[in-house]
């Protein structure tokens, strides 16, 4: 489990918020935002990263500011803006991650290199970027972690093969309900098909969590005009924002909007129309 307490960072023209979260174990948590939102300062911040002004980050109930290199050894990440020396080979990262890690499974981490067509002789320096989004997949799953970090691990990647990337994730979970997953993604569709929940940062603080199912089976948009919105009982809205037609507005129950109010259009919305709702909308 992942317990972020009131954490906060201050940069210059940045500052990381009062964030908490919970990722409990057995489960894959979402984590949603635009670019400079907070998402990256926060994974640097549960891997060490960086010094916080505030806060504490616990994983399986130890601070982090406690752990050994025995316990740093439990945490795996793809981070967008790392990767091994573009010289290596495959077969070069193996050797690598099995001195560096007791738990490393040398046999699985060749196969599914293998299962994924990544040539072993072949520099790194040579890979597609999405052969090297697989790379960096594959080696955080291939030793005995007990909390994965995943920051735009799909990126690049065409839609078979992120949806056997996504399988493998499942896998990681699914084999262990002692881990947690938590990832980011601008691929709203991976979100929603993986996810248990979401977490939504904007300007350095959380705005929004619930479970993935609640999200896509009972949030929907209600859209009125003028004289609607004014009669509309607001108090399942979670917010609003005006349009050309009248007022788009988020509601986590669209069925008390259907059923009372059978004339307004009550719709389905993605991932990415609640997350420009919730940025750019009003607050009620």
């Amino acid at each position: 489990m992942i317990e972020i307490k009131n954490l906060t960072k201050h940069y210059k023209n940045f500052t990381l918020d009062d964030v908490s979260m919970e990722i409990p174990s057995g489960r894959i948590t979402g984590f949603i935002g635009a670019n400079g939102a907070g998402k990256s300062t926060t994974f640097k911040a549960i891997l060490g990263l960086i010094k916080t002004d505030g806060g504490e980050i616990l994983i399986n109930g130890k601070n982090i500011k406690d752990f050994s290199e025995k316990d740093k050894a439990q945490i795996g990440c793809v981070m967008t803006d790392s990767f091994f020396s573009d010289t290596l080979r495959i077969k070069d990262i193996a050797k690598i991650m099995k001195a560096m890690f007791k738990s490393f499974d040398e046999e699985y981490f060749l196969n599914k290199c293998e299962a994924f067509n990544l040539p072993k002789d072949k520099r790194i320096r040579d890979f597609s970027g999405g052969m090297k989004a697989k790379i960096k997949v594959i080696t955080a799953l291939s030793y005995d972690s007990k909390v994965l970090i995943l920051d735009e691990p799909t990126v690049g990647l065409d839609v078979v093969v992120r949806e056997e990337v996504l399988d493998l994730i499942r896998e990681y979970v699914g084999n262990n309900e002692e881990r947690s997953v938590i990832i980011s993604s601008h691929i709203s569709s991976d979100i929603e098909k993986l996810c248990d929940d979401i977490y939504m940062i904007h300007d350095g603080k959380i705005v929004f969590h619930d479970d993935t199912d609640k999200l896509l089976f009972e949030y929907a948009a209600v859209k009125v005009d003028e004289t609607e919105f004014e009669k509309l009982d607001k108090k399942y809205i979670r917010s609003f924002r005006k349009e050309k037609y009248g007022y788009e507005c988020l509601t986590w129950q669209k069925d008390y909007y259907m059923e009372n109010y059978p004339s307004v259009v009550v719709e389905k919305m993605s991932i990415d129309e609640m997350m420009m709702i919730l940025i750019k909308g009003e607050k009620i």
